[in-house]
């Protein structure tokens, strides 16, 4: 029996995140942030990797994930969010997810 699962999830999903965040300013990410169960510290042993990003792109939102799963070959569950600037800006007050994951966590720049 493994002890303390969640905790080793957590160094997973963040050792992932780091691997990530090196390569998306070379992928085109203006900013981004860690999103969902990793921003709000509660991480268990079924949590995915969720990153928030913001990229200049005329794909539709639905599709907007599949360049980024496609380029970075995530070695975890993860969902990327992303938002074009002009979305993010118009919706940062009423988008429950941007003003939470913007609130509980710093984004890095491009």
């Amino acid at each position: 029996m493994m002890f303390r699962f969640a905790e080793q999830r957590r160094l997973l999903l963040q050792a992932e995140f780091l691997r990530i965040a090196g390569e998306l300013p070379a992928l085109g990410a203006i900013r981004f942030w860690p999103a969902g169960d990793l921003a709000e510290q509660r991480v268990g042993p079924g949590s995915e990797l969720e990153i928030l990003i913001i990229h200049d792109t005329d794909q539709p939102f639905r599709r907007r994930s599949d360049f980024f799963t496609t380029h970075l070959r995530p070695s975890v569950g993860t969902r990327f969010l992303v938002y074009t600037p002009d979305e993010a800006d118009a919706l940062e007050e009423s988008d429950l997810l941007l003003r939470r994951t913007i609130r509980l966590s710093d984004a890095v720049q491009a």
